[in-house]
């Protein structure tokens, strides 16, 4: 269906059009309506499905009209999709009167104070930051009529639910409340039930299985031999533009340092790097002046970076929905895409929980040529004859392996 179909008026529809929108995805066609209609919503979708116009284009039409007041909040687990969401707000705003002002850590308080004491009628905050301006009395929420809650999932990993509620707290019982998360566990299913009023619910293409455009695989190596095996992966895939997972933050840096050292253009993104460093990290990486670039999970989950031809995951994430975030950067957009995963022994037991999650198998490949050191991984009798049906370790052969692309 048409966005001019949906209700919208004519400076949202030139907003959105100048975008590039003509017609609406799933999330947008259920939960514009609902959200004119002035319900609560709460809405479960994934990363990519295009929620930020689902819930921005229908609140800017009811802001038709700027006020002096900040009139909507929407609250974003990390500084980089706080950041994305205050761009799109803006761009769909570019034919309206109203103003957006992005309120997030990382940075000085000086500019931000100035933008909350200038008009604004849409904030677009992290919870920690914003706790702290409204501490100080900058930020007064007494006439908001829209809170938006985003990446909710996210927010309860992070431990930002305590803040969250807090905030809910200072804000007029009277407003319209939307939640959007990519899953909704118990703990979430209980803040609905306190900040929400009968809420129309919304489920659109919850997923526990990897996209169908992307092929993944395992690679089982003896522990010492991972970072030997990924540089034999990148030297022999002909990629376009590589994102690394890796556990922890000390862990990206070890890797970026490595890679860096063989040669590789890279990038590094984590909650430790300042935010000049991260930001040059997400444009570098779109732009293509690094291939690579070695993240922790804070990439996973709504941050959008289009053309990612290959992930490969350094450590197997500790909790199965992290895979399925994981991989699902690349092959978007019915795109194809490749995911690999370096396994070592002690890692079996959460690759046991994501292939349960996910219902079914993932290939185990091993390189050819490739000097492997001897691990348990490769006892079928006595390691895979613990994975029901498994059918054992085979030799990588149908992937896209071919001479490292020339830049």
């Amino acid at each position: 269906m048409s966005f001019q179909n949906l209700g919208l008026p004519e400076p949202v529809l030139h907003g959105a059009q100048r975008m590039g929108y003509s017609d609406a995805t799933p999330i947008q066609l259920r939960a514009i309506p609902v959200i004119l209609s002035g319900r609560d919503l709460v809405a479960s979708a994934q990363t990519g499905t295009g929620k930020t116009a689902a819930f921005a284009l229908p609140v800017l039409a009811k802001l038709n009209h700027p006020e002096p007041r900040i009139r909507c909040l929407v609250l974003e687990p990390t500084r980089e999709l706080a950041m994305q969401v205050e761009t799109a707000f803006r761009d769909y705003m570019r034919f309206m009167h109203t103003e957006v002002t992005l309120i997030h850590g990382g940075v000085g308080y000086g500019k931000q104070r100035d933008d909350l004491k200038r008009h604004c009628d849409v904030v677009v905050a992290t919870p920690g930051r914003l706790l702290d301006h409204m501490q100080q009395g900058l930020v007064d929420l007494s006439s908001l009529e829209f809170l938006i809650l985003d990446e909710v999932d996210r927010m309860l990993d992070m431990g930002f639910l305590p803040d969250v509620r807090r905030i809910v707290e200072q804000c007029p019982k009277t407003r319209q409340t939307l939640l959007f998360s990519a899953t909704i566990p118990e703990e979430i299913q209980r803040l609905s039930a306190w900040c929400l009023k009968d809420p129309e619910r919304i489920e659109i293409g919850t997923r526990r299985s990897p996209a169908e455009t992307v092929s993944h695989a395992l690679y089982p190596v003896a522990a010492d031999q991972k970072f030997d095996l990924l540089l034999t992966l990148l030297e022999r895939t002909n990629y376009d533009s590589v994102l690394i997972f890796s556990r922890t933050k000390d862990g990206a840096d070890r890797i970026s340092r490595q890679l860096k050292k063989n040669n590789h253009s890279v990038a590094t993104l984590h909650s430790n790097r300042t935010q000049t460093e991260r930001v040059d990290a997400l444009e570098g990486f779109k732009g293509g002046r690094y291939e690579v670039m070695v993240a922790t999970d804070i990439a996973a989950r709504g941050i959008d970076i289009a053309g990612v031809s290959h992930v490969i995951n350094y450590d197997v994430p500790q909790h199965p929905e992290d895979y399925v975030h994981r991989i699902g950067r690349t092959g978007r957009a019915q795109t194809v895409g490749e995911a690999f995963t370096i396994m070592t022994a002690e890692e079996l037991p959460h690759i046991l929980d994501i292939e349960r999650f996910i219902g079914q198998k993932v290939p185990r490949l091993k390189i050819e040529n490739f000097e492997y050191v001897y691990t348990a991984l490769f006892n079928e009798e006595n390691v895979l004859s613990s994975l029901k049906g498994a059918k054992g370790v085979r030799t990588h052969k149908g992937m896209r392996f071919g001479a490292k692309r020339k830049r």
